[in-house]
């Protein structure tokens, strides 16, 4: 039997909020392509884990819909489990590339870059407002990262993030992968609260590199 972990990433601070993610510790144990894809459609999480070698930190994430090279609440919550498990990792390695790992008081931080991330385009609003006002998903096609300025000087963003891939994800509470690539885009440190109540944290660093960090909780039914 799959052992399956169901956590939520980038909660707020307080604890509310949060992408759920669900965290397959025995990748082995799903060899199959196929029946991985199956697996998380049936979950209809944002994403799913499998984690394939636990001493080097292989991964392989999958949507509902497409497996995924990067992406980042998959990373992160998988690295906070390891590490709640007495097995904290330096490095996970997904198939887009070597992602260092850290950890600052109840912060999980992943490092990546702006190429790993699959297609998606961010827009900017005129206010958090309009941001809020957005039906889900909005008219259009390809994936669409929503943000608008909450307070520029202080790097606060409000951000939603619509896939439009056909599958059951209408809209992704907390997304990673897109907060590093706006990031990168804005070329400063950002603080983004996306979705219901979820908070992302990125940093810039000198290489090109950005780090996305948050809490994660284990999800109670």
């Amino acid at each position: 039997m799959t052992e399956l972990e169901v956590l939520r990433v980038f909660c707020g601070p307080d604890g509310a909020g949060g992408n759920r993610l669900g965290v397959v510790r025995d990748g082995a144990a799903i060899p199959d392509l196929a029946d991985r894809s199956a697996l998380a459609a049936e979950l209809g999480f944002s994403e799913t884990v499998f984690l394939d070698d636990a001493q080097r930190g292989t991964v392989d994430i999958h949507t509902p819909s497409v497996q995924l090279p990067f992406a980042g609440h998959p990373l992160v919550g998988l690295a906070w489990l390891l590490r709640s498990l007495g097995r904290p990792p330096r490095t996970l390695r997904p198939a887009a590339g070597d992602v260092e790992v850290g950890f600052e008081g109840d912060l999980t931080w992943v490092r990546g870059r702006a190429e790993w991330v699959t297609a998606r385009r961010t827009q900017r609003y005129a206010s958090a407002a309009e941001v809020d006002a957005l039906p889900a998903p909005p008219p259009g096609e390809g994936w669409l990262y929503a943000w608008a300025w909450r307070d520029e000087g202080a790097g606060l963003v409000r951000a939603r993030a619509f896939p439009r891939r056909g599958d059951a994800v209408v809209e992704d509470e907390a997304t990673g992968a897109a907060a590093l690539l706006l990031t990168h885009q804005l070329g400063r440190s950002l603080d983004v609260r996306q979705g219901a109540g979820s908070q992302i944290l990125t940093r810039v660093h000198p290489d090109g590199t950005v780090s996305v960090g948050g809490r994660v909780c284990r999800d109670v039914p």
